[in-house]
């Protein structure tokens, strides 16, 4: 019997059983699809229930690689990914993504070398503001459509679940940050949840009532500031049970973006995020507002810590990203009594989040 039998216990999300409650929080890698697939099933191999594939975007001029439902070639890669884990016994999501600036000017600046990574995100964050504020209905009418498109898409492709990524465009749309609209999709913490909601009404109104939707739910918080994009915590109770009514299945809860990326993916020194679990707080004020599953996320890598929160029902999942990219087997491991074999994530970013940063590998500094 398991030393830890809240982690290995079989849990559900919207009528979707999940073996366990492990998963793999959705990660830009920007490898190769062969490499990107093989980490991935590796993961999967493990015995983790659930992989998120990170960045389906909903605009096809967002990436030139990776994974995407914008062709039938594309369509058909995916596709063989999903089979793929599925063959290893996992439950694959589809993070939907939309971003909230120009997409062709970002990319432009990144490949013209005049322009460091700091600087092309100083310019992303400058521009969120007149990208929200000023986006014409008929764009937030497209945007909607495309959302709906890809997560039809994604049925196809096989995924059995479908993310809404609640930062970036979605985040930007619910922050009185960046939303200084006037009209329906702005002026108030209602109206500035509305374009979430819409996107949720379109996703399921898109894949029907048989496949769970789950919403990665972006905090911000005032004192320290930390996060600009996204929900503040006191705008909680109005948007969580917006959400919810709209057809939400399940919260992944997160820091917000457009602030520094130690923020967001917290070195092991981080003035304020030092603790494993560092986001469970915000996943604990999600909790008492909603009997909906609540996915924690934010340093997690010991399994005593996790399978505490998971059977003090704090939780009801558990999501890892840079500790499963440490150590693949981590859960393999756990399971079979090998704590002491398990590649513990130093959380440097040297080699994860930094080296996307410069453009450099994604590997780990453990392996």
């Amino acid at each position: 019997m398991s030393n830890y039998p809240s982690i290995f216990q079989p849990r559900s999300i919207g009528g979707l059983t999940l073996k366990n409650g492990i998963v793999f929080a959705p990660t830009t890698m920007g490898l190769p699809k062969p490499e990107h697939a093989e980490k991935l099933r590796r993961i999967a191999a493990s015995g983790v229930a659930l992989l998120v594939l990170g960045d389906i975007s909903i605009e096809p001029t967002f990436h030139e690689t990776g994974f995407h439902l914008h062709t039938p070639e594309g369509c058909e890669e995916t596709a063989k990914l999903v089979e793929l884990l599925h063959s290893e016994g996992a439950k694959v999501s589809a993070q939907l993504f939309g971003g909230d600036y120009d997409v062709r000017e970002v990319m432009t600046r990144l490949k013209s070398g005049k322009f460091s990574p700091d600087e092309v995100r100083e310019y992303m964050n400058e521009a969120v503001v007149g990208y929200v504020t000023d986006m014409p209905e008929e764009r937030i009418e497209q945007l909607l459509e495309r959302y709906a498109a890809v997560a039809r898409a994604a049925c196809e492709a096989g995924f059995d679940m479908m993310q809404i990524h609640g930062d970036r465009l979605n985040g930007s749309f619910s922050s009185g940050v960046f939303n200084h609209r006037e009209d329906r999709w702005g002026g108030s913490v209602q109206g500035r949840a509305q374009f979430a909601c819409a996107v949720v009404q379109a996703v399921r109104q898109a894949v029907g009532a048989g496949v769970p939707i789950e919403y990665k739910l972006a905090v911000r918080q005032a004192e320290p500031k930390y996060g600009n994009a996204g929900v503040l915590l006191e705008e909680l109770p109005v948007f969580v049970p917006l959400l919810e009514k709209n057809g939400v299945d399940s919260f992944h809860v997160s820091l917000a973006n457009h602030s520094a990326l130690m923020d967001t993916i917290p070195v092991r020194q981080h003035p304020y995020f030092k603790e494993e679990g560092c986001f469970l707080p915000y996943a604990d004020a999600v909790r008492a507002l909603t009997r909906l599953p609540v996915c924690g996320v934010g340093k997690l890598h010991t399994p005593a810590f996790i399978e505490q929160a998971l059977a003090s029902g704090r939780i009801q999942f558990a999501a890892m990203s840079r500790q499963l990219n440490a150590d693949d087997q981590w859960l393999e491991k756990v399971a079979g009594g090998r704590e002491s074999e398990i590649r513990t994530c130093v959380y440097c970013n040297r080699k994860c989040a930094g080296a996307l940063q410069r453009h450099e590998p994604f590997g780990c500094v453990l392996s």
